[in-house]
This record gives structure tokens, C-alpha cells and sequence, in this order.
């Protein structure tokens, strides 16, 4: 399998890039990304030879679809750390919430969040890669909340790798904080920065792509590479998820082998998406993917008219803030994918200097064909979780966000499945608000008021976080990240 440029190529970059090697470097010319220059075919014949597989030998069997180029024994021990999930033989449940409404809980590893089925697997390889050249990588991150807590998790303590992870400060729930300020291993560096998600991702893509820094670093004898989705090494255990949930629906006998479903995903930087997306080409049996936004609607406007146009919007805090995101990176991989490079080219620097874009006629509704789109409102997000919970399901604010595409979005009467990113743990005030109506209360008063509420157990590595010492405090101005990265190395 070869990777390709989604903006073409500028005569500094190798045209076409191995598995290993986009993991490595995972920015391309011009500012791009690397995606597939095809995809593997995977379906009704290769979904029935997976009926009966554990998710383990699903997700080996889509890597060697995919023929990456890492030898087999670490694959094999990436794929073994979904053992340490809450529950070995299903890391990955799918629960009946309605008749027609399945719900995949992405959030059962060890940060209680999403991130944790790509970035386990996706940070033992990685280390692994460096460890055998013997090299020595800087992995930058920028977080909205669970890619950080994920990214610190996989990393920690791995040899040849350091990681210095950017969060907005004042942007994430006091949980996801605490996941990433309290942890304590020597290669690790937490950073607050004074603004949101978008600033610390600018920062992010600036430093992958800065000759300077990168020469810096050379003198170091350190590699840069990156933990975000803009890593094609995390989409592709993004991929897996999606067609081991739809096997999940056959094996319930909810659905048919063949019959077509809805995939409803809440999407701020579109890798969940995305893997969905190209499940669907690979051959899952998808009627439409349903990207549920909160009131920072950018991806709701493109799919819906055509325009990404951020010139008179800032990011707005919410409910569901992981979803706080303006600038959604894997958006990129659709355009390359349906529309070719020199147009993704035209389209990306376009947002660059003018803060938008238009898509035309034609290519909207190629956009449509595969998507619909829209946004849920932190009150109506609140009145999901409640009237959830009194069907006996409690989830949190991002998954709430997709119980308003369901209602809207749906063309046909198709099984749904809604991608759960976070533990009901992570957002406790507002799930506590949700539920009882208490307000401004701290998370962990909210903790137990929900635990007491649903008559269940805050779980122990949650509760902990609130006894553990403080180890990073830097809370920073954008400007001086790369200053403060540099210190830290």
C-alpha cells in the first residue's frame, strides 16, 4: 500500500510514501496530508469471513488488508493492548438504545474516550519504528480533550519518544485536564495555551511544516512526527471500528448481511468520519454517514450549502467541547479523495488566506451523496441525555449530539448506528445538569451525584485523578509554544 499527496507533489517530497513512513513524517508538500492512493476491497465476502472474529483478528485481517509495511510481531503486540480494555472479548459494544438506534461505545480503554482505540495500537507501533532505526522523534499533539489524555497514555514511559501535548486552556472538561496535567513520566510534556482547539492545531501543522524547527531538531538528532488525525496511522484503526460495529449489528441479528445502515458519527476534526467514509468505499453496506456538529456548525454549513466559510466565526464553548473545532483537518482527505489533488490544493489554500471556500454545484452534491449533516444545540443535547437516561442508557454530550441527526437526517428507515466518543464520566457537570437540573457544580460533586442517580460506580481510575499531584502547569501564550517545546527538550 502507498500513500499519496493530497495537495501534489513540489519536487521536495517523495511523490509516493510506505505505511511507515507517513506514520513517521505525516506532513506532505505544500501542507498536506497523505491518504491512500487506493483502498482494499473488504466487503460481503470478506464481512462473512469475519462474522465470528474477535476484534483483534478483524483489525489484523484490515492492516494486512491495507499490506502496511510493519512486521507482523508488532502488529501483533499493538493489537494486544485491546486486551487491557474493560472487557477483552468485546473492547467495542454495540447496545440497543431504540428499535432501529444502536449505540458503539468507542470509550471502554484506558482514558475513557475514543482516542484510546487508535492511539494504543497507533503508539506502540510508532515507538516500535523508532526503536528498531534507532532514531529519536518528538510527537507533537493538540487536543480538544481526548487525544491528549489518549496520546500521553500510549506514549508514557516508551523509549526513543518524547511528547509535548498542547491543550486549550479552559476548553476541556476538569476531567480530561486532570488525565493530562497528573501524568508523570520524564518524556512527556503537558502545555496549556491560552486559546482553543484551532490555535493549538495551527501551532501544531506550523511546526510539522517549519524548515526551521525541524532543522533545530535535526541538530538534536530528533524526528518530528504528530498524535492528531492529520497521522494517517490513526485513521486506519479508525477504519476498523466501523465495520466490526456493523458486524455487531449482524451478529444481534438486528440487521441482515448486506442490508444497509446509517453511520451517525459526532465529528469535530472528521477522523471518526473518515474511517467511516472510507469503510463505506471499502466496501461496508452504508446508506449515508450523519456528521452531528454543536453550535459550531462549520461542518453542518459545507455539507449542507457547499461554503466553509470561518470569516466571521470563533470557535463558541459548549457542551460537548471536543467538538469545539473549526478546522476540521480530515476534511482535507474527503476533497483529495472525491475532487483529485490540484483542486484540493485550490481549496485549502483558499481557506488559508481567505477564511473560506465554495464548493460547486457538482461537487456538493457528490458531498451529499454521501453525507447529511446537522447540529444540536447544548439545550437540546441536555434533553437527549435525559430522555436516554430514562429509557435506562446514560451517555454523554457528544453522543447526545447524534440523537438530533437521527431525528433529522434520516431518509429511511435504516438501522443507525451512533458513535459514542467519551465516558459519561468525562462531562459530569453537564450530564448532572442534564439529569437533576444542579448547576455550577464541580465534577466530582457531579460524579457522585450522578453515580447516586443511576445507582452505578464512579470508576476507580477516574476518581483517582482527584488525588493526584500536579505536574505540569505551564499555561502559555500561542506564540511561545515552540519556545516552551524546545525548553522541555
Amino acid at each position: 500500500m502507498q500513500f499519496i499527496e493530497t495537495r501534489g507533489n513540489d519536487g521536495q517530497h517523495p511523490e509516493k510514501a510506505s505505511f511507515s513512513e507517513v506514520i513517521l513524517a505525516p506532513i506532505s508538500s505544500f501542507g498536506g496530508i497523505y491518504s491512500p492512493e487506493s483502498l482494499p476491497e473488504l466487503g460481503e465476502a470478506f464481512l462473512n469471513e469475519h462474522i465470528g472474529s474477535n476484534y483483534k483478528t478483524l483489525a489484523g485481517a484490515v492492516l494486512a488488508a491495507f499490506e502496511v509495511d510493519i512486521e507482523t510481531d508488532i502488529i501483533d503486540k499493538a493489537l494486544s493492548l485491546y486486551d487491557s480494555f474493560d472487557d477483552a472479548n468485546n473492547p467495542v459494544p454495540v447496545v440497543k438504545v431504540f428499535d432501529d438506534l444502536y449505540v458503539s461505545e468507542l470509550w471502554h480503554g484506558p482514558t475513557c474516550a475514543f482516542k484510546d482505540m487508535a492511539l494504543q495500537p497507533f503508539g506502540r507501533i510508532l515507538s516500535s519504528i523508532a526503536q528498531n532505526r534507532n532514531e529519536h522523534y518528538l510527537i507533537l499533539t493538540a487536543t480538544s480533550g481526548d487525544t491528549g489524555p489518549a496520546a500521553l497514555e500510549t506514549f508514557k514511559n516508551k523509549n526513543n519518544v518524547q511528547l509535548a501535548c498542547m491543550y486549550p486552556d479552559g476548553g476541556t472538561s476538569d476531567v480530561q485536564r486532570l488525565q493530562m496535567v497528573t501524568e508523570d513520566a520524564t518524556n512527556l510534556k503537558v502545555i496549556g495555551v491560552k486559546g482553543d482547539f484551532d490555535d493549538t492545531q495551527s501551532a501544531l501543522k506550523h511546526l510539522l511544516a517549519s524548515k526551521e524547527f525541524n532543522a533545530t531538531l535535526k541538530e538534536k538528532n530528533i524526528h518530528l512526527s504528530a498524535a492528531n488525525s492529520v497521522n494517517f496511522g490513526r485513521i486506519i484503526f479508525q477504519t476498523i471500528y466501523h465495520i466490526h460495529s456493523y458486524l455487531e449489528l449482524v451478529r444481534q441479528k438486528a440487521i441482515q448481511m448486506g442490508e444497509k445502515v446509517y453511520l451517525n458519527v459526532p465529528s469535530g476534526n472528521f477522523g471518526n468520519a473518515l474511517g467511516g467514509y472510507y469503510a463505506m468505499k471499502m466496501g461496508l453496506p452504508v446508506e449515508k454517514i450523519l456528521i452531528a456538529s454543536n453550535k459550531n456548525n462549520i461542518l453542518t454549513q459545507l455539507i449542507n450549502t457547499g461554503a466553509y466559510d470561518l470569516t466571521k466565526l470563533e470557535v463558541i464553548a459548549t457542551t460537548s467541547p471536543a467538538m469545539d473545532i473549526l478546522k476540521s483537518s480530515n476534511i482535507e482527505r474527503v476533497l483529495f479523495d472525491l475532487f483529485g489533488p490540484q483542486r484540493t490544493k485550490e481549496l485549502m489554500f483558499q481557506l488559508d488566506q481567505n477564511k473560506q471556500y465554495q464548493l460547486t454545484e457538482t461537487e456538493l452534491k457528490q458531498i451529499q451523496s454521501i453525507f447529511a449533516a446537522d447540529f444540536c444545540a447544548d439545550d437540546e443535547g441536555k434533553k437527549y441525555i435525559k430522555d436516554a437516561f430514562a429509557k435506562g442508557y446514560l451517555m454523554d454530550p457528544h453522543t447526545a449530539t447524534c440523537f438530533k441527526t437521527y431525528e433529522t437526517c434520516r431518509e429511511k428507515p435504516l438501522k443507525t448506528i451512533v458513535y459514542s466518543t467519551a465516558e459519561w464520566t468525562k462531562f459530569s457537570p453537564v450530564i448532572a445538569n442534564a439529569l437533576t437540573g444542579e448547576v455550577d457544580t464541580h465534577d466530582l460533586k457531579a460524579l457522585n451525584s450522578i453515580a447516586q442517580e443511576a445507582g452505578i460506580e464512579i470508576p476507580a481510575i477516574i476518581k483517582g485523578l482527584f488525588e493526584k499531584d500536579i505536574v505540569h502547569s505551564s499555561i502559555i501564550e500561542k506564540d511561545d509554544i515552540e519556545k516552551e517545546i524546545l525548553s522541555f527538550l
